[in-house]
């Protein structure tokens, strides 16, 4: 199964270190990446592989949202079948 990964906030070091350092602890292939920074506001995109995932979908998107709070993110995990399905015109 893939995943997207949206993150959002204050610009700072690390952030997409950290966000794939928590991917690679769970055994979760980041296979794209989208990033940019609009004045000082940081902008991301991932997609993930969770084929080899250790944990599940849920479980990954509480842990990320926690992480991203403490970093001062906002951090939204969802399957790419949900996302594909919400995006569908």
């Amino acid at each position: 199964m893939k995943a997207v990964i949206t993150v959002l906030g204050k610009d700072t070091v690390g952030i997409l270190a950290k966000i794939s350092a928590k991917c690679a602890e769970n055994r979760i292939n980041v296979t794209d990446v989208n990033q940019t920074i609009l004045d000082d506001i940081f902008a991301m995109l991932m997609l993930v592989d969770m084929a080899e995932a250790t944990i599940k979908l849920a479980d990954f998107a509480a842990a990320l949202k926690a992480e991203g709070e403490r970093m001062g993110l906002v951090v939204y995990v969802i399957s790419q079948e949900v996302f594909d399905t919400m995006h569908h015109v």
